[in-house]
């Protein structure tokens, strides 16, 4: 399996904020391309990550001031495991300080059909404590371990992530190989 490993400068979600009007932005301020799988929409963003770290909860449940660094996959062998994770900025407050965010997850085989298909998966919801524009892991992930009759090739990530309260829907896209 090949990895490639994101330092705390690339990785555009763990050192960065997203400002209520431009998006993704790295440490010193500076704007971040979007891509198909990081994307903002009036004021609301969102990313996909897929990971090979099974230690993924440990290495985000650290301290504000620690920066989590997270390798991504492309590719899997079989008995390999992949975590499907999404990032979330500046979800809209609602007047009574809850914020709504539901996802749409399909992982699709490489003949199209979908393997995993969840509508309006709740994401991240409820009353929000600290600042909105703090990058959030999303409470809903998904783990895929390549077993031995899976089909072969690419395989397709496609999530959408929707802030409710501010009627946003980003849609995320990524893939991996199952080799």
């Amino acid at each position: 399996m090949r990895h490639r490993y994101i330092t705390a400068c690339a990785l555009l979600l763990f050192s960065l904020t997203a400002s209520a009007q431009s998006g993704w932005r790295d440490m010193e301020g500076n704007a971040l391309p979007e891509t198909s799988a990081s994307k903002s929409k009036d004021g609301f963003s969102a990313t996909l990550l897929v990971t090979p770290d099974q230690d993924w909860q440990e290495k985000w449940n650290t301290p504000p001031e620690t920066v989590p660094h997270f390798s991504t996959a492309t590719e899997v062998s079989e008995g390999g495991e992949l975590y499907i994770l999404t990032f979330l900025a500046n979800p809209k407050v609602d007047e009574a300080g809850m914020v709504d965010v539901a996802c749409d997850f399909v992982v699709s085989r490489p003949d199209g059909k979908p393997s995993v298909e969840e509508r309006d998966m709740p994401c991240f919801n409820g009353n929000l404590s600290t600042t909105p524009t703090s990058v959030f892991l999303s409470t809903a992930s998904l783990k895929y371990v390549a077993e031995p009759s899976d089909p072969r090739g690419t395989w397709k990530v496609d999530v959408t992530v929707k802030d409710r309260v501010r009627g946003v829907a980003i849609p995320l896209h990524t893939s991996f190989v199952v080799r």
